[in-house]
């Protein structure tokens, strides 16, 4: 006689089987390419200093000096020239902090830790390269030779200074933080995953039988 062996069907009640998984599932590893384009993104950045430098020597207003032959005095000692000169400093660091960020995002929206770290080192040497590259296109920081070339009684510019040294924050900050925004509103996100093939009622308790169905018979012991 042969025997059978009783297998115990599985509740809906029970937890399901752990699902495989899926090749992309984990989390995205950081390859190569991910850290060439952070690179990228720290150099070119760097080298946009140069056009802040540029922009800020251009824009920022002049504080202009006056020697009597045997001093140098402000020309106007309630002028707000410096303070300007920090603040035109501070627009165009935010200017080219929104620039870096949408231009980031937009040639590689997938984002990455790499690209963000890029970003930020970028935006902070930017900003350290405008800041010296201004002022040594600015007018010359040796008072006594630009008051003697100039003349008793003729003004002249005063060296451009960034009294301020927080503005130098602006285009990092500015940049990451926008980038982050960004690519948290428009990044594609992964798709959820599949359920697992007949547990869709998952948790649900179980259907019971209709009242008029009849009692079914026990089956014969098998020989």
């Amino acid at each position: 006689m042969g025997v059978t062996e009783a297998v115990t069907p599985q509740s809906p009640l029970d937890p399901p089987p752990l699902q495989p998984e899926k090749p992309g599932a984990a989390a995205r590893a950081i390859t190569p390419e991910d850290i060439r384009d952070g690179a990228v993104v720290a150099l070119l950045l760097g080298a946009a200093g140069l056009l802040l430098g540029l922009l800020w020597v251009w824009l920022a207003p002049r504080v202009q000096y006056v020697s009597n032959g045997e001093a140098v005095f402000l020309r106007n000692s309630e002028s707000e020239a410096r303070i300007a000169s920090d603040g035109t400093f501070f627009l165009l660091a935010l200017g080219l902090g929104v620039l870096s960020a949408v231009g980031t995002f937009l040639w590689r929206r997938s984002g990455g830790v790499p690209l963000v770290i890029g970003l930020a080192v970028g935006s902070v040497f930017g900003a350290l390269v405008g800041w010296r590259f201004g002022l040594w296109l600015g007018p010359s920081s040796d008072l006594v030779a630009a008051a003697k070339k100039a003349g008793e009684g003729v003004a002249f510019d005063a060296p451009l200074e960034l009294l301020a040294h927080g503005a130098l924050l602006a285009w990092p900050m500015i940049a990451v933080l926008l980038h982050l925004g960004m690519t948290a509103l428009w990044t594609p996100r992964d798709p959820d995953p599949e359920p697992v093939f007949g547990w869709s009622q998952y948790y649900q308790a179980p259907t019971p039988p209709p009242a008029d169905a009849a009692p079914s018979a026990p089956e014969a012991p098998r020989a």
